[in-house]
């Protein structure tokens, strides 16, 4: 990373080191890139079933509890759940994909029900009409025309996750908010600078990625 230099040096001309070099700034992209997959893995699998739970007939009793539990995980703050988690959890990785799947859960919650709930009714009549079971309902029907909506929620909790997993270094995770944290702490904004415009880059892409990937997406 030392072709780095010269550009850091504009940022930091007195500092006698520009470039971060405690950890290779690619494995804390690999690190970083890592953590946010866990925790949205984490967010999908618990969201969307429990979206889809309560959209039927035994379980729309708790769509309200659903919605208001998904919606508490935002109205916390990242910090404040890394705060309870580590005297349980103890520092490391695993607090930040707590906070991180938790803070994730609301957009994929909310865009699995209103996809689902979207669902034109005569839509599912006609195919109980064919014969169809609720499980193909759902599994034919349902989710392949909800995905649009589902995919756009969780395309929304991974790019937000992405700058937020940069907290985790606070309480010892190894990612991308080291050198943030380091540049504040010694006072190094060329540190900052490349923390910052990793995690920018990474976002991008990852949300160009969900563009490409989306359904109905032809270009």
């Amino acid at each position: 990373m030392r072709f780095l230099e010269a550009p850091l040096r504009l940022v930091e001309p007195d500092s006698r080191a520009v470039v971060f070099e405690r950890v290779d700034l690619l494995t804390l992209l690999g690190r970083h890139l890592l953590v946010v997959s866990v925790a949205a893995l984490l967010s999908v699998v618990v969201g969307v079933v429990a979206a889809i739970a309560v959209t039927r007939e035994k379980g729309r009793d708790f769509l309200p509890l659903v919605a208001q539990v998904a919606s508490m995980g935002q109205t916390f703050p990242p910090v404040a759940v890394l705060a309870l988690a580590v005297p349980v959890l103890g520092f490391g990785t695993v607090p930040i994909i707590v906070a991180l799947m938790l803070y994730g859960l609301l957009p994929v919650v909310r865009n699995t029900l209103a996809g689902i709930e979207g669902i034109d009714p005569a839509v599912r009549e006609a195919a109980r009409g064919m014969g169809m079971t609720s499980r193909q309902i759902l599994r034919q029907v349902e989710l392949p025309l909800a995905s649009p909506v589902i995919v756009a929620g969780i395309r929304t909790s991974v790019t937000i996750n992405i700058a937020t997993a940069a907290l985790g270094a606070t309480v010892g995770a190894s990612n991308l908010g080291e050198p943030i944290i380091a540049g504040i702490v010694n006072g190094n904004t060329a540190y900052i600078v490349q923390g910052a415009v990793l995690i920018a880059l990474l976002a991008l892409t990852v949300d160009s990625l969900f563009g490409w990937l989306a359904p109905g997406h032809t270009g």
